[in-house]
C-alpha cells in the first residue's frame, strides 16, 4: 500500500563547497548565449549532439528442472539438448548454466579438469578455490506462513519439518526470509544465511494464534442453517452471504500473497517462496452451494451463481506476476491427509449425521481448497505437496530443484515493451522426460527494471554497488508544520561512469538517472521518482574529475519518526545500476 507520508521536495546539484572540496566535482555553468533563431538554434544543436546509439540489452533466464518419469533429476544434459520458445516462436539459447548437486557444472568442466590434472608422480595441485554462486543464480527462498488460512496443529507440525528442511538442505550461499499473513502481511525476519535466526521466528509464530478453525466453525454454522431451512430461496440466501465473507478473505489473502511477490521484483537471482495454508477456495462457497443442491434438487439454481465467487482470474493474474519476477511457489497443504467429515465417526449411526455433509460436499470442498496451491506451483515451475501428513520426502524433491537444475538464458528481439511473453522449453528427442519451468516473463522497461530495485533495496534490504555509489543522510531540520527537511546526498565516483564526448562544447558528458523512494515505520512507501543527474565534465578537467566525485542533493520532506531511504543509480550509457539504503530517525 503506498502512502504520502514521505514526500519530495525539488532536486538540485549540490556544488563542491568547503569541505567537499577535492572530493566533489561540479562543472562551472555554461556561458550565455547571443540570441538566435528558433529554428537555426535547433538545428545548430541538433547538428553538434553527438550520434550515440544506446542499446538496451536485457537477458530472460529461464530456470528448468528435468525429471524422469519416477520424479528423479535428470542432469548430464547440454545447451544442444533443450528448445527454447517465445510466444511459440523459436529463440537462441545465448546463456546456458548447469547446477548438480549445488555446483556449477559447464561443458568446459571435464576438459579442463583432464587438461589441469597433475602428471604421474607430481605432487598434488593445490585444492581450487571454491566458485561463488553467480548473483543472478543465487537462491532467495521466502518461507510464507498464512495463519490466517491455518488450523494451529498443522501449521505447527509443518514448521517443525521445515525447520529441519531449512537446516540441512539449504547451501550456505542461500538466503532465506520468514513472512506470515495475519490478516496483513508481517515480515517475521529479513533475509538471512543463518537458518537457526528463521527456526527461532518459526518458534515464535508457534505463539501466535492461527485463526483457520474459524473458518470451520462458519462453515458448520451455513450447512446447519442450511440443513434447517424451509425454502430454496432461504438456503440460497445463507449460501450467497457465507460465499461473499469467504470471497472477501479470499482477496485479501490473494493481495497479501501479490504485496509480496511486488516486492521482491528488484531482487536478483532465482527467488522461491513455501507457501504454508490448508488451501484456499478457488470458488467462494462451492461446496456449500453444493449442499443447497443436494437438499432442494432442481429447484435450486444457485450453481450457476458461483462464477461471481471465482478466483481463477485473480490466481492468474498473481502467477503471471510472479513468472515476470521470477519467482518460483512451492505450495504445501498443511492439513495433509484429509478425511471425509460425512464419514467420521461422530457423524455415524441414525440421525447423527451433520447437516449438508455428504462425500460429494467433502469431494468439492478438497478439491476446491487444493486447487489454488495446485495453480500456484504448476504456473510457476514449482512443485505442490498435498495428500500427506509427512512432507520430509516431498521436502527432499524441493531441496533437490534448489540445487540441481538448468538456467537458459536468450536475448529477446524487443525490449521494454511491458508485454507478458510465453514461455516454453522442450528437450530434443527425449520424451520420456519431464520439464518443469516458468509459464512466461514480462518485458519491462528500464523505468520499471530501476523502480523494482530501489524498492526491492527500501524494504528488504539489499545492495547492488558496482559504480561504487554513496549515499548520505544529512540532519534533518524541523519545520514550522511539523515536518522535516532531510539532505540526501548521493556521491558518484565520476571514473566509474561512460561519458560520451562533445567536441562542440569541449565537455564529457555522462547521462545517468537518480531514482529514490523512501519508507516509514508504519510501512507507509512513497513513490519511486526519478530525476536525470546533469553531469557534465570539461574536457581539459576529465584527467582531474575521474579521481573525483559528483555530488548530488537531494532533500526530502518527512514527518517524524523511523525511516528509511533507497537509491538507485543508473548509468544509461555504461549499462550498470547501483541500488542501496541507509536508516534514520528523523524528530525527537
Amino acid at each position: 500500500m503506498r502512502s504520502p507520508k514521505s514526500l519530495f521536495t525539488a532536486c538540485g546539484l549540490f556544488l563542491a563547497l568547503g569541505g567537499l572540496a577535492g572530493q566533489a566535482f561540479a562543472a562551472p555553468p555554461a556561458k550565455p548565449a547571443a540570441a538566435k533563431p528558433a529554428a537555426a538554434s535547433a538545428a545548430k544543436d541538433k547538428a553538434e549532439e553527438p550520434f550515440i546509439d544506446i542499446i538496451n540489452v536485457g537477458v530472460v533466464n529461464v530456470d528448468v528442472y528435468v525429471t524422469d518419469k519416477k520424479g528423479n533429476p535428470v542432469t548430464g544434459l547440454s545447451k544442444n539438448d533443450f528448445q527454447l520458445l517465445e510466444n511459440g516462436r523459436p529463440v537462441e539459447i545465448t546463456n546456458f548454466y548447469a547446477v548438480n548437486d549445488g555446483k556449477a557444472v559447464t561443458p568446459l568442466t571435464a576438459i579442463e579438469t583432464e587438461a589441469t590434472a597433475p602428471a604421474p608422480g607430481a605432487p598434488p595441485a593445490a585444492e581450487p578455490e571454491k566458485v561463488q554462486t553467480p548473483e543472478d543464480q543465487r537462491l532467495r527462498l521466502i518461507v510464507y506462513i498464512d495463519n490466517y488460512n491455518l488450523r494451529p496443529f498443522n501449521r505447527n507440525r509443518v514448521m517443525r519439518e521445515l525447520r529441519a528442511f531449512l537446516g540441512q538442505k539449504l547451501g550456505k550461499d542461500d538466503q532465506m526470509m520468514l513472512a506470515t499473513y495475519d490478516r496483513e502481511l508481517h515480515i517475521r525476519h529479513g533475509f538471512t544465511s543463518d537458518p537457526s535466526l528463521i527456526a527461532a521466528g518459526m518458534l515464535d509464530i508457534e505463539k501466535i494464534s492461527a485463526q483457520g478453525v474459524h473458518a470451520d466453525s462458519d462453515r458448520r454454522d451455513v450447512l446447519q442453517k442450511i440443513a434447517d431451512s424451509q425454502s430454496v430461496a432461504e438456503a440460497e440466501g445463507y449460501a450467497h452471504s457465507y460465499a461473499e465473507n469467504t470471497f472477501n478473505d479470499l482477496s485479501f489473502s490473494l493481495d497479501s500473497l501479490k504485496k509480496m511477490v511486488d516486492a521482491l521484483a528488484g531482487m536478483p537471482g532465482r527467488k522461491a517462496v513455501v507457501y504454508v495454508s490448508d488451501g484456499l477456495q478457488m470458488i467462494a462457497g462451492q461446496d456449500v452451494f453444493y449442499a443447497v443442491q443436494a437438499k432442494y434438487g432442481e429447484q435450486s439454481t444457485s450453481m450457476t451463481s458461483t462464477l461471481e465467487y471465482n478466483v481463477a482470474r485473480r490466481l492468474d493474474e498473481l502467477t503471471a506476476q510472479a513468472n515476470a519476477n521470477r519467482i518460483t511457489f512451492y505450495t504445501i497443504d498443511a492439513a495433509g491427509l484429509r478425511p471425509y467429515e460425512s464419514t467420521s465417526a461422530e457423524n455415524q449411526g441414525p440421525g447423527a449425521s451433520a447437516p449438508g455433509m455428504s462425500q460429494l460436499v467433502d469431494s468439492v470442498r478438497i478439491s476446491n481448497l487444493q486447487s489454488t496451491l495446485q495453480t500456484l506451483a504448476e504456473k510457476t515451475g514449482g512443485v505442490a505437496i498435498l495428500n500427506t501428513n509427512d512432507a520430509t520426502p516431498k521436502l527432499e524433491k524441493v531441496a533437490t530443484d534448489f540445487k540441481t537444475y538448468y538456467s537458459l538464458g536468450y536475448t529477446p528481439p524487443h525490449f521494454g515493451d511491458g508485454r507478458y511473453y510465453k514461455l516454453d522449453v522442450k528437450l530434443k528427442n527425449r520424451k520420456d522426460l519431464q520439464v518443469r519451468h516458468r509459464e512466461g516473463y514480462r518485458d519491462k522497461s528500464i523505468e520499471a527494471l530501476m523502480s523494482d530495485g530501489t524498492l526491492a533495496a527500501l524494504n528488504f534490504p539489499f545492495e547492488q554497488n558496482p559504480l561504487g555509489v554513496s549515499l548520505e543522510l544529512g540532519q534533518p531540520r524541523p519545520r514550522d508544520d511539523g515536518f522535516y527537511l532531510v539532505p540526501v546526498l548521493v556521491r558518484i565516483p565520476i571514473g566509474k561512469l561512460q561519458l560520451i564526448p562533445h567536441e562542440q562544447t569541449q565537455t564529457e558528458d555522462a547521462r545517468v538517472r537518480l531514482f529514490i523512494a523512501a519508507l516509514d515505520s508504519a510501512g507507509g512507501t512513497s513513490d519511486v521518482q526519478q530525476a536525470p543527474v546533469p553531469i557534465s565534465i570539461p574536457t581539459k578537467d576529465l584527467a582531474a574529475a575521474q579521481k573525483k566525485q559528483y555530488v548530488y542533493s537531494v532533500t526530502l520532506l518527512m514527518r517524524p519518526g523511523e525511516q528509511r531511504v533507497s537509491i538507485g543509480v543508473r548509468d544509461d550509457v555504461g549499462a550498470q545500476a547501483c541500488f542501496l539504503s541507509r536508516s534514520l530517525k528523523v524528530g525527537t
